[in-house]
């Protein structure tokens, strides 16, 4: 595979701007966490995904979005901790999950489902939240029944389900994220950033991307990284059912690059 200087990638990337419309290489419409503008652009500049062909590359992420979408961008998949107790799928989806919508359908009867997008600024309908601990160093989960939205009569069987499966108390193991764990995986991952933002189009039930902006994004903060968990900027975002884990993320609100890079600079 060829080695490109970043001035050289960035005049790629220009040339395939000036294509226009690309056929997106995701099947899939669902636009949560596929993550199909990025993986659209990388397999146009033929390289493998999260792999830019730079000497550096190891220092570069490239992060992609849709225009005119209110969607997450995933900075990195993140399990929390104690990782040996396998918190997904041994605590949070047996006995605080849900019947999956697609259960007796796409998917067994039994198929079960836990999806939330949590914040440190407020608690779910379902009583989740994070919580930033400066004096523990730690970013937690929590569960508080009593923030649930008992109204809703979908919630309240939930609720009832949890108290049979294993009663409605603070979450045992309680799930969390260490700040220095945080501080290497973060801070690696994301060090610096080709960001792109696209538009988009269906045909033929196929999504297409114009490719429209690109930021070169550099000079990471973790302590802005951690203002944004604790302000609600980024989110943690568990999607997970049965039959599969699709990983836990710390993913990030719109237009907040400025919050964790020192330099966002747009080139195109």
């Amino acid at each position: 595979m060829r080695l490109y200087t970043k001035d050289e990638l960035i005049d790629a990337i220009q040339k395939i701007f000036n294509q226009g419309w690309h056929r997106s290489v995701k099947e899939t419409l669902e636009t949560r966490n596929d993550g199909a503008v990025g993986n659209t652009l990388e397999v146009l500049l033929g390289i493998t995904e999260n792999n830019l062909p730079i000497p550096n590359a190891r220092e570069w992420e490239l992060k992609g979005q849709r225009s005119h979408t209110s969607s997450l961008v995933t900075l990195k998949h993140i399990e929390p901790s104690p990782q040996a107790a396998q918190i997904v799928t041994k605590l949070l989806l047996p006995y605080y999950g849900w019947a999956h919508r697609e259960a007796g359908k796409k998917y067994p009867a039994g198929e079960m489902s836990f999806r939330s997008t949590t914040s440190s600024t407020g608690y779910t309908n379902r009583g989740f939240r994070i919580i930033v601990d400066r004096r523990k160093k730690k970013v937690r989960f929590v569960f508080d029944p009593t923030k649930a939205d008992a109204q809703d009569p979908g919630i309240r069987s939930w609720l009832r389900s949890v108290n049979q499966r294993i009663s409605l108390k603070p979450l045992n193991p309680e799930p969390y994220w260490g700040f220095e764990d945080l501080r290497y995986a973060i801070g690696e991952k994301i060090r610096n950033c080709l960001y792109v933002v696209a538009d988009s189009k269906l045909e033929a039930k196929r999504e297409y991307f114009n490719y429209k902006e690109l930021y070169i994004l550099s000079g990471f903060s973790f302590e802005g990284f951690m203002k944004c968990v604790k302000d609600g900027v980024v989110l943690i975002d568990f999607d997970a059912r049965t039959g599969h884990n699709h990983g836990t993320k710390f993913r990030i609100r719109q237009e907040h690059w400025q919050s964790l890079f020192s330099e966002v600079q747009r080139v195109i």
